[in-house]
């Protein structure tokens, strides 16, 4: 996988409520809603980078937030992540858009890496 094809999309933030998060973060810092999928997932414009809320049956992290990385080819970014001493907690799996999995860095923090459907 070359460099250029690695890009930081999303900061993915689980949350019990997505509905109430999406009011919280567009009334606490004037983030819109780009997208929304019930109360599994939303999308949130945050300038640059996207706030994407994870409901509890989209919250791949186990709680915590992450950055999310798009990748062409998420089997070949994970062989990335191992060679260069990272470790894959969660493999590849097609979630409703994407296919996603959860890597670890060596300092312990999570990375969500996907490439689209």
């Amino acid at each position: 996988m070359d460099d250029q094809d690695a890009q930081l999309k999303q900061v993915v933030q689980p949350v019990g409520d997505v509905a109430a998060a999406m009011q919280f973060y567009g009334a606490a810092f004037g983030f819109a809603a780009k997208f929304t999928d019930g109360d599994r997932f939303a999308a949130l414009d945050a300038g640059a980078v996207t706030l994407a809320l994870a409901g509890p049956a989209e919250d791949v992290t186990d709680g915590r937030a992450a950055p999310v990385v798009k990748v062409a080819d998420v089997a070949a970014a994970l062989r990335q992540v191992v060679a260069a001493g990272g470790a894959v907690l969660r493999e590849a799996e097609r979630g409703p858009h994407e296919v996603r999995a959860v890597v670890q860095d060596p300092w312990g923090n999570l990375v969500v890496v996907y490439a689209p459907a």
